[in-house]
């Protein structure tokens, strides 16, 4: 006797959304829970990152050279948290 595994035709919001839209909500809500901890530790807030964003805007329309420096700090400071997590989830996801 053989069965149908078919999965039923996913909406296009749940294609988007990545789940159903109450689980993306609760894993939402749980990370920002989490990464607003980690901010709040090590004296983050949303308006410092908010000021940021406009400070290097404003950086870039007065100084283009200046700008790119920045983002290059930004890239490398980045880079260094984002591309040893990438590694450990390719990693685990592999077996």
């Amino acid at each position: 006797m053989t069965e149908d595994y078919r999965t039923e035709p996913r909406s296009p919001l749940v294609r988007f959304i990545g789940g159903s839209p109450v689980a993306v909500l609760v894993k939402l809500a749980l990370m920002s829970l989490f990464v607003g901890f980690v901010m709040t530790v090590f004296g983050f807030d949303a308006a410092d990152l908010v000021r940021g964003a406009l400070d290097t805007v404003r950086d870039f329309l007065r100084d283009g050279s200046g700008m790119l420096r920045q983002m290059g700090i930004y890239i490398a400071t980045g880079a260094a948290v984002v591309v040893p997590i990438w590694l450990l989830l390719r990693l685990t996801r592999a077996r």
